[in-house]
């Protein structure tokens, strides 16, 4: 059996690791052109258009707080008189 040389066993050990980032490089970039081309769909302006101005009320307004509160008590592990909230908006 024939002995290697340190320097070719370097060589192609650098070599294998550079090809393969490359290849990953490669595969990255067509991914991403892939889902570029994919994922461009127009947005309808009637969908736009139906999205209210200001915040609508929210029903049940103490009731929802109250939920809030107590589920947050029970997560923390803490009474339900040291929770507060202080503002709750609709997303």
């Amino acid at each position: 059996m024939t002995d290697m040389s340190n320097w070719f066993v370097v060589l192609m050990g650098i070599g294998t690791v550079f090809v393969g980032l490359i290849c990953i490089i490669a595969l990255s970039y067509v991914m991403s052109a892939v889902c570029r081309t994919g994922s461009k769909q127009p947005v309808a302006a009637e969908s736009v258009a139906a999205a209210p101005a200001k915040a609508e009320s929210i029903p049940n307004r103490q009731a929802m707080i109250a939920a809030i509160s107590a589920a947050v008590a029970e997560d923390l592990g803490t009474d339900l008189a040291g929770i507060r909230i202080l503002s709750v908006k609709k997303l």
